[in-house]
């Protein structure tokens, strides 16, 4: 289909962009690397007044050392925060489920920031966002605020940025000494998660020092996994008390029911992929 009309703007600064969605209204739409926005804007799913291109805004790009924690640009591509020593080094759990999103050429394209303001429950990022315990750092008429991942997904496709504000960067705290996996099922290749676990575990002369999880398409937004994290705190690094810890996985979440998957089915999902993450991540 064919998009209907709109107005189209560019801005090269943040102060700019922001000011453009201002005067476009509630209607006006950002737009990142466009993977998720151009397609609505076909389908007519969604019909902004004017769509307001952040590509040109080279501040909001970039990747950089903020001592105990990265910041990441909101237009940071994929494929640069999956090629980016420092993600390697100290949150290789970004780059794990960065790995899963579509395929090469939405990677190119599509952004970090983009994905995770677009809230899809759905998406890899979110529930990697919220088991890292990320901040983001949003620029609107009001200057700039900072949002931790608890409070930024708000609904199905929501997030805390407002219509005439723009997502600037996240914040991600370094995640030294820990071990991390994200383990996801689809349908087909390069599909969206049915079900994904991200897991971050730190071992301690035997035991479960930390962890945490949560938990992909389990509901509205993402979900921690806050019942497994308690059952493993504290506990043995054994296969069999994560097993245990595992089948908690699913307490919290309200999973839905399509055609890809029912909600009982989901939660079992949640619970198998929860014990694979975990061991993974645990190294068990």
């Amino acid at each position: 289909m064919i998009p209907a009309a709109f107005e189209y703007s560019r801005p090269t600064g943040i102060d700019d962009a922001v000011r453009a969605l201002s005067e476009g209204g509630e209607d006006a739409k950002a737009m990142a690397g466009g993977q998720s926005l151009i397609p609505m804007l076909r389908l007519r799913l969604a019909v902004p007044s004017v769509v307001v291109d952040l590509a040109g805004i080279t501040d909001l790009g970039g990747i950089r050392d903020d001592g105990d924690a990265l910041v990441i640009g909101a237009m940071t591509t994929h494929d640069e925060v999956l090629n980016d020593e420092l993600i390697k080094t100290h949150v290789p759990l970004i780059a794990q489920a960065t790995a899963t999103v579509a395929d090469r050429q939405v990677r190119h394209r599509g952004t970090f920031g983009g994905s995770l303001a677009h809230a899809d429950p759905a998406g890899d990022l979110p529930s990697v966002a919220a088991a890292l315990d990320a901040s983001f750092e949003i620029a609107g008429p009001a200057g700039r605020r900072t949002v931790p991942a608890s409070e930024f997904f708000v609904d199905y496709l929501t997030s805390a940025v407002q219509p005439d504000e723009i997502l600037v960067s996240i914040r991600v705290p370094k995640l030294g000494g820990w071990g991390s996996h994200y383990e996801k099922f689809s349908r087909v290749a390069q599909a969206w998660a049915m079900v994904g676990v991200a897991a971050a575990v730190r071992r301690d002369n035997g035991t479960i020092a930390d962890a945490r999880v949560a938990l992909t398409n389990m509901g509205a937004t993402p979900v921690r996994a806050r019942a497994v994290e308690e059952a493993l705190i504290g506990g043995p690094a054994s296969a069999d008390a994560v097993a245990a810890a595992a089948e908690r996985a699913a307490e919290g979440a309200e999973p839905s029911s399509d055609v890809s998957a029912s909600a009982d089915y989901r939660s079992h999902l949640a619970t198998v992929l929860t014990r694979r993450a975990v061991s993974a991540a645990g190294r068990l």
